[in-house]
């Protein structure tokens, strides 16, 4: 058998694939229709695997509030030298760790002139491992302000949700139903892996388990991506309008798959839905009739022929 003129297959599912040639087809439309814009896909072949990459719209659909965090991972945004003490040359240390009560020796050229200052109390701010000082000669009270600079590498490291950024009395919300965020990924990613990716982006708390990704058709039809998925290969199925189909972050206990052939039915009134179930009834009652008649008559046709046998004379 020849195997040199076998198609390329793309895996797009567990034990699913597709001939790479229809799936570059699939590309071609979908590039088309976002031509000139951010959401245009690329592909390469490394090491014999075919990627695609590119930015994915993911709407959000959550009906709990979710939690942000609180600071982002390995990253600390440490006060000037201004908050520590009310003389910008002094050192303090590590951030007040170790400091029990009395002042660690400090060795720089404002040590004592610390030691003469009267009055001088360690004041614990609201992070617990800053530390700063206070004396009766008129110190201003920073606070937990952060100047322009801080709050710039705060909002570099941390996206906006619909413009809503990281703050303590909002840092529990929900997200506008249907508002639109995107995640960058490749063809390779699973759905698990899209959905640690898109709350990493976010510095969101909740774990990932917790939510599922569905594909939401106009028609009412939701389809849940399974953990063997690729969110980017079932995108560019579905085509690239998203007023036919979206992808919604969902939480998994909140939401049930709808097939088309339900789907089709729900945007029909009440009575229509009755008409509809009285037809089918009357339907099943007729096949159910019919599947009768040819058992009885199929059964008939059997006891005959065994009263044939029964009355004909055994042969030697």
């Amino acid at each position: 058998m020849d195997y040199t003129h076998q198609p390329a297959l793309i895996p797009c599912g567990q034990d699913k694939y597709m001939p790479k040639s229809e799936l570059l087809l699939h590309l071609k439309t979908y590039n088309l229709y976002y031509e000139g814009q951010n959401l245009q896909l690329r592909h390469r072949e490394e090491e014999d695997e075919f990627i695609v990459e590119g930015l994915l719209n993911i709407s959000w659909g959550l009906r709990r509030p979710i939690r942000l965090q609180m600071q982002d991972d390995h990253e600390r945004i440490r006060p000037p030298p201004s908050s520590s003490s009310w003389h910008s040359g002094c050192n303090l240390g590590a951030q007040g760790v170790g400091l029990k009560g009395n002042w660690a020796q400090v060795n720089n050229p404002c040590s004592s002139f610390l030691q003469d200052s009267r009055g001088l109390k360690p004041v614990q701010e609201d992070t617990p491992q800053l530390m700063r000082t206070r004396s009766d000669v008129g110190v201003r009270r920073r606070g937990n302000v952060r100047t322009s600079s801080d709050q710039r590498r705060i909002r570099r490291h941390r996206f906006s949700i619909n413009g809503h950024f990281y703050n303590h009395k909002t840092s529990v919300f929900t997200p506008a139903y249907g508002s639109v965020t995107n995640v960058r990924i490749n063809s390779t990613m699973t759905t698990p892996q899209v959905l640690k990716l898109l709350l990493n982006k976010f510095k969101i708390e909740n774990s990932a388990e917790e939510f599922a990704l569905y594909v939401v058709h106009t028609s009412g039809e939701k389809q849940k991506l399974k953990s063997s998925d690729y969110p980017l290969i079932a995108r560019i199925l579905q085509g690239p309008c998203e007023q036919i189909s979206k992808v919604f972050l969902m939480e998994k206990d909140q939401m049930e798959e709808v097939t088309y052939d339900v789907a089709q039915y729900i945007k029909f009134e009440m009575p229509v839905l009755k008409s509809f179930i009285q037809k089918l009834q009357e339907e099943e009652d007729r096949e159910v009739e019919k599947l009768m008649r040819k058992y009885t008559v199929l059964r008939l046709m059997i006891r005959q022929r065994l009263e044939e046998i029964a009355e004909t004379p055994e042969t030697i």
